[in-house]
């Protein structure tokens, strides 16, 4: 829900929390007199660089401190990766079949 500005003559400037759809004000909730709406300038958006997400515009100590810690973790998994795998076991041989000319078929008696 958005907030609107809205300025009395006897209380001065105040906000009001209401849904896009309703009107505007026309007198102050607290002492009754005509008041004005205020165009404000909005929520507090920067756009900046090449786009628009927060992580877009970090500081170069944040970013400085971020890649420090990915190298630390990628050196941790490299240690880890070196002595915990060791080297697959080979496959087991596969037995070779024999071409025995003298050898019986099932089908002879």
């Amino acid at each position: 829900m958005p907030t609107y500005e809205y300025i009395c003559g006897n209380c001065g400037k105040f906000e009001e929390y209401q849904p896009i759809t309703s009107s505007a004000l026309k007198e102050c909730p607290k002492c009754g007199s005509p008041v004005t709406r205020v165009i404000s300038g909005g929520s507090g958006l920067i756009f900046k660089g090449s786009g628009f997400y927060i992580t877009d515009n970090r500081s170069s100590d944040y970013k400085s401190r971020e890649k420090a810690e990915k190298a630390e973790k990628i050196g941790k998994t490299d240690k880890n990766d070196k002595t915990d795998k060791a080297a697959p076991a080979p496959a087991p041989a596969l037995p070779v079949p024999s071409n025995d000319s003298g050898a019986k078929t099932g089908g002879e008696k």
